[in-house]
């Protein structure tokens, strides 16, 4: 294993390979015997330069080193410490061979790397006793190896994972992107603006609209439960069954180009979800059309937070009595719920994101929050919620989202020619 690829283990033999570095020819000789004679495979050095280049060569690695103390030119303490400083993955248990008894001695071979001492005259008792708590930490040190190599393999599995689920969520993200339609819209005389902004690369809120005559346009909020994968591509299917472009595909519209009341497509959408999609995944939402020409707003709240109404005075209706969310239950009905704008009025329609953002205290913003919110501002749709948005940051601190964050705003202008559609 090299410094620059630590993922590659080093190639281990089945047998304990020691090397004996040994000026004295009868005492490598001696010393081979016994180590052969334990099963161990034995390599032999008659100086340090001459051991350390085995050390660093060998392949399988030598595991065992046995050194005499006392040698001409490179002494045993200097092999034991360049050693060390050379070997950067693989570990080598390195015995001094020395008739000296001076503790200061030994205590110097220890700090220049040596792992035990075996006294000369040789012990052959002794000498296997070293050997085998030297096996057992090699075996201990060839384990960890082990699963260190694992355990970065698996990281490094996990991290490619990870990369590619993040390119596919970017990915996600420009997709579920695409399913909204412009941000902003001008519809007889009035306007209206949409802003979705995801709490992760991805989320489950959607917010839209789409034509239901030359002079009434639908506007729908959408929350499904969850932020993952699951949700956003519920959200993708809902934003086809709300589609701009299409009556037919557009689960608004009946086959004679109709459209059905609010509560009645709740209602469908409900069959869906339970009947098609047979998911645990549930959603709120709001569907509301507004008619142009009378200011009238027809409505169905499933779940989801209360409309707002900013009147153009200053104050700020509450809309809407609540109901069951979509998805959830069988064989549940609807209200739909009448209102009326006048002109200059602003009708905001928005996930639980808003008014379940927290501050760094946990302090959430709620609905008379985001009401007093609402009423200090009295421009254009764009603008109100660019300031909402930035209201809501200013209220974070700086704490991330915890939740989508969705709104749609319209606000109603009487047209001057009737039936015109900007």
């Amino acid at each position: 294993m090299t410094k620059n690829d630590q993922s590659v283990l080093p190639r281990v033999s089945e047998r304990l390979r020691a090397l004996v570095v040994d000026d004295s020819a009868s005492q490598r000789k001696l010393l081979v015997s016994l180590l052969e004679a334990m099963d161990i495979e034995v390599l032999t050095a008659s100086n340090a330069a001459e051991g350390l280049f085995l050390c660093m060569t060998e392949d399988p690695p030598i595991q065992l080193v046995l050194s005499d103390w006392q040698m001409p030119e490179m002494d045993g303490p200097e092999l034991c410490r360049t050693l060390r400083d050379l070997a950067e993955q693989t570990y080598t248990y390195l015995i001094l061979m020395t008739s000296e008894t001076d503790r200061a001695k030994k205590t110097s071979g220890l700090e220049a790397g040596a792992d035990d001492f075996v006294t000369r005259p040789i012990d052959i008792a002794e000498l296997r006793a070293r050997i085998n708590t030297g096996r057992r930490l090699l075996e201990m040190q060839e384990k960890l190896l082990l699963r260190n190599h694992e355990v970065r393999s698996a990281l490094d599995e996990l991290t490619a994972m990870h990369d590619a689920v993040n390119r596919d969520l970017a990915e996600a993200r420009k997709l579920q992107r695409a399913f909204l339609p412009k941000p902003t819209h001008r519809f007889c005389g009035s306007e209206l603006s949409l802003r979705l902004v995801t709490s992760g690369q991805i989320g489950g809120d959607l917010v839209g609209y789409f034509p239901i005559s030359a002079t009434c346009i639908a506007l729908y909020s959408i929350d499904v439960s969850g932020h993952g994968i699951a949700s956003a591509l519920l959200t993708g299917r809902l934003a086809g069954l709300f589609t701009y472009t299409s009556r037919r595909g557009n689960i608004a519209f009946a086959s004679d180009g109709s459209a059905h009341s609010p509560d009645e497509v709740m209602r469908r959408l409900n069959d869906v979800m339970l009947n098609e999609l047979a998911s645990e995944i549930y959603f709120t939402a709001v569907l509301a059309y507004v008619d142009t020409e009378t200011g009238e707003v027809e409505f169905c709240q499933a779940g989801h937070p209360h409309p707002l109404v900013r009147r153009a005075d200053g104050r700020v209706d509450r809309l809407g009595e609540g109901g069951p969310p979509v998805g959830l239950l069988p064989d549940v009905s609807f209200d739909r719920v009448t209102a009326r704008l006048a002109p200059g009025d602003a009708l905001l329609a928005y996930s639980d994101g808003l008014t379940d953002c927290t501050d760094s205290w946990g302090g959430m913003l709620e609905e008379e929050g985001l009401m007093q919110l609402l009423a200090g501002i009295d421009v254009a749709p764009e603008a109100a919620v660019d300031r909402i948005e930035a209201a809501l940051r200013d209220h974070t601190g700086i704490k991330q989202f915890e939740d989508d964050i969705s709104m749609l705003m319209f606000r109603y202008h009487r047209p001057k020619a009737a039936g015109a559609v900007a």
